[in-house]
């Protein structure tokens, strides 16, 4: 399942819009109900208004009605193994994990097989609102 994952993350970063930077990056994201929603980065002139890969993912699951949690998310690079996500990515996959043990972040590794990690090993400390 991480293989797949990665894979769709892997062919997703070549549509990226990635004029400024040259960073593609892809996204894959599985949710409880089985559903796999992609995104890759688009950038901007006015850097700011930048979508990452993972919010662009994320973004098509809400708008596409999905209702469950996220089990993992595969980010893929080409231009670097272990992409991890930025901040805001990290607060933003918090919102919709299914918990900080259970959702798994798969990157690629150095030797281009799956490294599978827990929310809470990249983000220990993310805000929750209570």
């Amino acid at each position: 399942m991480y293989q797949e994952l990665l894979q769709k993350a892997k062919e997703i970063s070549k549509n990226a819009y990635c004029p400024y930077s040259k960073f593609q990056v892809g996204a894959c994201i599985l949710y409880e109900s089985g559903k796999k929603y992609e995104g890759c980065n688009v950038e901007n002139a006015s850097y700011g208004l930048s979508l990452c890969a993972e919010r662009n993912a994320m973004s098509s699951a809400v708008a596409n009605g999905e209702k469950t949690k996220i089990k993992a998310i595969a980010i893929y690079s080409p231009n670097q193994k272990k992409c991890l996500p930025c901040g805001a990515c990290r607060q933003w996959i918090a919102e919709f994990a299914i918990n900080d043990k259970e959702t798994k972040i798969i990157l690629e590794d150095d030797n281009s097989t799956p490294l599978v990690l827990n929310l809470e090993d990249i983000f220990p400390y993310g805000f929750k609102f209570e």
